[in-house]
Formats: C-alpha cells, sequence, structure tokens
C-alpha cells in the first residue's frame, strides 16, 4: 500500500473497478473499511481494488465488498460521497441476501458512524474512574458532575444516534426517525415504566405495557427504524402529495412509538438480553475458556468484518450490570496483534518492511488492527497464529483476576485499560494488567522462536532508499520541471480547484511538448486511469501530483499514455506520462499542467522561477 493525499481520485478509482454507480446497492464505512453493498462482483475486481495505492486489502463478507483503507477511510468515504449520489441508489440486487449478511451490514451500517464519539465518551469514563481512585472526594465536585453526564451522554441518548444512522441506511426520513426514537427516551416514559415496576398497570388501547426502559438500548430503536420505513413507503404512497408532508409523520409516530413500547422493545431488548445472558452464563460457568475464546478468536471475526454484532449484546451488559466481560478479553486480543506486528518489526532484516511494521502495529495502540492484520501479521501467516494465542493466553490469566471493564470502549486496546478499575474489585484492574503482560510477553516469544519468511519487497522498490533512514532524508528537496514550457501561477490557472490550492500549493506549467518526467527520485504512488496524472511520493514525505490539463479526464484516457505504474520507483527524469498535445488542444481542453506538493501544508516551498520560460530538467522549487 502506498501512501497517498488525493482521495477523490482513489475513491473514483474504487467505484471505476466495483463497476460504477449502476452496480452501486450502498455504502458506508466503519473505523477502517470502505463497505459497499454490490449488484454483482465484477470479474477480477477485487484483485483490482486491492493493488489501488491506499489500499491494504479487500474482504468479501457479510454481502459486503469491503475495502480496507485504514486510518484514512474517513477521507476517502467523504470523497465517495460527493461521487455518489445517494438518493438514486436501489435496494435491488441480482441475488438475495441471506440473513447473516444483512444482518452484518446493518449492524455495520448503523454503529460505524457512532463508534468514535462513543469511544471518545468510554474514554473520558475512564479518566474519571482513575480520578476517583486516586481522589475519593473528586465525586462530590462540581467538576465531576459536569464532566461525568458529558460522559453519559452519548450512551443516554444513544437510540438517537440509532436513528439517524438506521435511517440512512434504511433511507427513510431522518427527522420522523428521530421524533420516534426521542419519544422512547422521552423522561415521561421512564416515570411510566418505573411505575409500572413498581406493580401498576398501564395498558396502551387494553394492551398492557412493559416496563422496559429505552436509554442506551439498541435494538429497540433499531429495529423501530426498519418497521418505519416499510410504514413511511405505505403511508407515501396512500396518502395524496398535497397532505403527506403533514400527515406522514403524524401516522408514523401514533404507530410506531406505541408498536415499539407494547410488542418491539419488550421482544428485542429481551434478545439481547437474552444473548448476553447465553454468554454470561458460558463466562460464569468456565471463565477461562470463554476468555481463551474471545482473546484467540476475535481477531478472526475482525478479518470477515462481521465484528459489529456483538455490540448489542456487551451494551445489554452493560445496561444490565453495569460492567461486561467481553470487552476486558477483547483488549487482549487487540493487543496481541498490536505487539506481533512489533515483534515482526524487531525480528525482520528489511527496513523497509520495518517501517511498515512499526506504523501497523502503532494504529493498534488506538484498538485499530486492521493495518497491523493485513499489513503484516496475516500476511506473514504465523505472526497472526502467534498473536491469537498470544491473546487467548493473555485473556484466560485475566479471567482469574475476574477483570470486568466498567465503561464502554469503542475501540478497545491499550488505551481504554483503565476501564477495568473498579474500587469494589480491585483485582479486575490488576488481572487486566497481568493478562497485558502475558498477552504481549507470549506473542513476543512465539514470534522469535517460530518466525517467519520475509516478505518479498518488489523489485522496483529493492534499490529505493529508505525513507526513514536519516542519512537518506533530505532537509531540502529539490524538484526540477517535469516538462519545458511557460510556467503559469496557480492563481490564473482557470480551475478553481486549482486556483485556490485546494489540492496543494506549486505552480503550473504550459507544456511545449508531450512528454512527463519525473521532477525527482521516488515511488509512483498512484496512477489515474484515464492516464492524465500522476502521484509520486517523495523522500522527504512531500506527495506529488502533476496533472495534465484541465478537465481531461474527460477524455477517458484518449491521447494519453502512462508510461509508470503504481508502486515503481523512479529516478529524476524518468518519463512518467506521454500525451499527443496537439490532439488534447484539438478536443478543446487546456493542457495547463499543474504541478502540486499536495501535503504543502506540512512543508514550505521555495520557488526557484515563477514567471517565464522553463527547461524539462531546470530547478522549478524546493520542498522543505
Amino acid at each position: 500500500m502506498g501512501t497517498i493525499r488525493d482521495y477523490s481520485a482513489l475513491a473514483n478509482n474504487i467505484l471505476t473497478e466495483v463497476g460504477g454507480e449502476a452496480n452501486l446497492v450502498s455504502f458506508s464505512r466503519c473505523a477502517t473499511r470502505l463497505r459497499l453493498v454490490l449488484k454483482e462482483v465484477p470479474e477480477s475486481a477485487i484483485e483490482r481494488v486491492k493493488n489501488l495505492t491506499g489500499v491494504i486489502t479487500v474482504v468479501l463478507s457479510g454481502g459486503q465488498f469491503q475495502v480496507v483503507i485504514g486510518t484514512h477511510v474517513a477521507d476517502v468515504y467523504q470523497a465517495f460521497s460527493g461521487l455518489v449520489d445517494s438518493d438514486t441508489l436501489t435496494n435491488a440486487t441480482t441475488e438475495k441476501k441471506r440473513p447473516l449478511d444483512a444482518v452484518v451490514a446493518t449492524m455495520s451500517a448503523v454503529f460505524a458512524p457512532v463508534i468514535y464519539v462513543l469511544a471518545a465518551a468510554g474514554l473520558l469514563q475512564g479518566l474519571l474512574i482513575i480520578i476517583n481512585y486516586f481522589s475519593a472526594s473528586f465525586h462530590t465536585t462540581g467538576t465531576f458532575g459536569v464532566l461525568n453526564f458529558i460522559s453519559w451522554t452519548p450512551f443516554a441518548f444513544l437510540p438517537v444516534f440509532i436513528a439517524i444512522t438506521a435511517a440512512k441506511h434504511f433511507k427513510c426520513n431522518t427527522y420522523i426517525a428521530v421524533l420516534c426514537c426521542c419519544a422512547l427516551i422521552n423522561p415521561d416514559w421512564a416515570v411510566i415504566a418505573g411505575k409500572i415496576a413498581s406493580g401498576e398497570g398501564f395498558t396502551f388501547l387494553g394492551i398492557p405495557l412493559a416496563k422496559t426502559v429505552y436509554t442506551s438500548s439498541v435494538l429497540p430503536p433499531l429495529f423501530l427504524v426498519w418497521g418505519l420505513a416499510h410504514l413511511e413507503r405505505l403511508v407515501l404512497r396512500a396518502l395524496p402529495d398535497v397532505v403527506a408532508p403533514l400527515f406522514t409523520p403524524l401516522v408514523c409516530v401514533v404507530v410506531m412509538v406505541p408498536l415499539t413500547l407494547v410488542v418491539i422493545g419488550p421482544v428485542t431488548a429481551g434478545l439481547a438480553n437474552g444473548i448476553a445472558h447465553g454468554y454470561n452464563w458460558l463466562f460464569n460457568a468456565a471463565p477461562p475458556l470463554a476468555a481463551a475464546v474471545i482473546g484467540g478468536v476475535w481477531q478472526v471475526i475482525v478479518i470477515f468484518g462481521v465484528h459489529w454484532g456483538i455490540t448489542p449484546v456487551i451494551m445489554a451488559n452493560f445496561d444490565m450490570y453495569g460492567r461486561d466481560s467481553f470487552q476486558a478479553f477483547q483488549t487482549m486480543a487487540v493487543v496481541a496483534q498490536m505487539a506481533a506486528a512489533f515483534a515482526c518489526a524487531m525480528k525482520t532484516r528489511q527496513a523497509a518492511f520495518r517501517t511498515v511494521a512499526w506504523s501497523a502495529g502503532l494504529t493498534g495502540v488506538f484498538g485499530i488492527t486492521e493495518p497491523a492484520i493485513y499489513g503484516v501479521t496475516l500476511r506473514l501467516k504465523k505472526p497472526f497464529i502467534c498473536g491469537c494465542i498470544g491473546g487467548a493466553t493473555g485473556a484466560c490469566v485475566a479471567s482469574f483476576f475476574g477483570s470486568y471493564y466498567y465503561a464502554y470502549a469503542g475501540l478497545p486496546g491499550l488505551l481504554t485499560i483503565m476501564n477495568a478499575i473498579s474500587p469494589e474489585n480491585p483485582q479486575s484492574f490488576i488481572g487486566e494488567l497481568v493478562g497485558l503482560g502475558v498477552t504481549v510477553a507470549v506473542t513476543f516469544a512465539l514470534v522469535f522462536m517460530v518466525g517467519f519468511t520475509e516478505p518479498e519487497m518488489p523489485e522496483n522498490k529493492q534499490n529505493a532508499p529508505e525513507p526513514h533512514a536519516k542519512e537518506h532524508v533530505p532537509s531540502e528537496l529539490v524538484l526540477n520541471s517535469p516538462v519545458s514550457g511557460t510556467l503559469v501561477s496557480l492563481s490564473q490557472v482557470n480551475d478553481e480547484t486549482f486556483a485556490s490550492k485546494l489540492l496543494g500549493d506549486g505552480i503550473a506549467i504550459l507544456p511545449d511538448n508531450g512528454v512527463i518526467v519525473a521532477p525527482c527520485d521516488g515511488e509512483v504512488a498512484s496512477v489515474i486511469d484515464s492516464q492524465h496524472a500522476v502521484g509520486m511520493l517523495c523522500a522527504n514525505g512531500a506527495e506529488l501530483l502533476i496533472h495534465v490539463g484541465l478537465d481531461t479526464v474527460k477524455l477517458q484516457g484518449a491521447h494519453f499514455t502512462t508510461l509508470v505504474k503504481t508502486g515503481d520507483y523512479v529516478t529524476a527524469g524518468t518519463p512518467l506520462i506521454q500525451f499527443d498535445k496537439e490532439k488534447v488542444i484539438e478536443a478543446g481542453y487546456d493542457i495547463t499542467t499543474p504541478v502540486l506538493v499536495v501535503n504543502s501544508d506540512e512543508h514550505a516551498l521555495l520557488f526557484h522561477q515563477q514567471s517565464g520560460r522553463v527547461d524539462s530538467g531546470n530547478p522549478l522549487f524546493s520542498v522543505a
């Protein structure tokens, strides 16, 4: 996987390779993946998308075409959203989706957009736990009171968050969905539910109401919105257009809220609680077995992208007991893959792969393991197995101490271990620390004992200078002109995106000929399908984009020939693109060619020449 900042190009390439918008049913994202539901998977699409710069791997699971991107998935998703009109997408597919696939797709679409909000609140709760542990009087202060209710806010209003994400997934009116879910957490209903719990009888149209409350609930609002989507379509078809805007929300809220209070809520809440009881039964009957299964198998589940399905069970545990052992053991599985990646970094003899392993392992610190799995451990096979064994062993050890999480962790990992602190159960945190220590020790020991086959590096990268070796990283990199021609200030380019420097700072050239060459040594980070642009990654981290012409993407590659491919290591002066200058002009296109530093916000540009003529190979500007 190469590094690239042209997320729009990556999003466009992904969309093209999967068959375009016409083949797209829906799309969503999670912490690391762009999740696409396709009508059909085009032949060789998996391999072609895998080879795109910026893509870690592709997983076909749960009825989804999952593009694993890593921490920049939000940028790619935003760019993808700009390419696709979600309102025109259809839910019709060429083959019927299996129930399990539908569940996985729904869970990921609903929870992924809010996971970082829940994770942030969980971290705040963890910090408050630590402060209270060392200062017994802190919980009586106003500061604690304010921070405490802030930390619980997303959980108290979780049905509202679910209403927003589920409405998008099920394609119904977001505001009606929010109205219905807000009714579930209305304080007045909490009062009524309390009275029912104390023995008073309340009915709706003669039907007894259950005592279920819905703050922090998951399945009741989810199924409410699912039912709402069907009801809303029926109502819109039945009502005249002149009254539909008013009576649609009226009918929907009057039908769906009571239906949830009477049927949907009690049934779905009981389902989540029942599954949680089943897991807890196994944990209480055989703690080491339950812990070992989670610590050892969890990352296998992550590989297939179906890990979101456990969220309702975890939330049910916190709702019923105020604690959860699943996430305590889940943390061991995450840390194990992080440790395996670090062990590979220390053991490998290849400097380039060492950099990859350190970087991938570092994301595991934040609870995100896909880069470590796909980039290092699963790629080498044996380290992944070592991590699974280490995670199972550490979780098993932690179970003997009775370790639990007392605050929800959106992304379990090293940063969330303080969630295991409890004054009533001091052994919990001790067990978590001991378990983590065992996890890391066992994983490191196994990786070093078992070893692995060194990964094969592409031939065109073997002679490339190591970007992180200090002696090879220039403090100032001189970029030569990629083509002879007349210099044009970016502000004078007849394209607002380039002129406003939205894609980065640099300069433009009006070419004299049709050959674009590399302005410096570096790696080809991207090659656009329409062959009119090339991205490069330089030794000092500068990311370049050479874009031949304005709107030339519309030519769909006509009159352009790319002379390199993604991943090639090139030296200054190597031909990158050849194009027929006269034919491009005859087709009505401006051939002004911007030369940009995409991440110019991280570098200082010193221009050697900003106007007049320039010859190919002459210094253009320096990047410090």
